[in-house]
């Protein structure tokens, strides 16, 4: 696939994601998929898809009202990458705003997300999650 199919990929899975589709997003990662979230925080690291869902889930869901709306702003695409600016809006129970800003950068092979690191403020998932 060329970076224009790889980018199409990338804006389908948003889509999906945007329907409440978890099925979509994570169906267009390969099994074998490698997700990092840099950092020191509670999410910080780097897993499989099965091991990522179950953090995302342990960590963040039981403090936020509601699911987390990510927005794409902004696509890159070049050979197997995809680089994306994103938007994340949300209320956690304690009634305040959590709304980090991303870079998610796909490597794409096969057809299918091989890797994914979500740069994102780690500082703003520090104060609303913990250490």
């Amino acid at each position: 696939m060329g970076a224009a199919q790889n980018k199409a990929l990338v804006r389908q899975m948003f889509a999906e994601l945007a329907t409440g589709n978890a099925h979509g997003w994570f169906g267009a990662m390969a099994d074998d998929v490698r997700i990092t979230v840099p950092g020191t925080t509670k999410i910080s690291g780097t897993y499989s898809k099965a091991e990522y869902i179950d953090k995302a889930v342990r960590v963040t869901f039981p403090h936020l009202q509601g699911g987390l709306t990510l927005t794409p702003e902004t696509f890159i695409a070049e050979g197997d990458y995809v680089a994306v600016q994103v938007r994340g809006q949300c209320m956690t129970k304690a009634g305040q705003p959590y709304n980090n800003t991303y870079c998610m950068v796909f490597r794409i092979a096969n057809g299918k997300v091989q890797e994914l690191i979500e740069y994102c403020d780690t500082e703003l998932i520090t104060a609303a999650f913990g250490k």
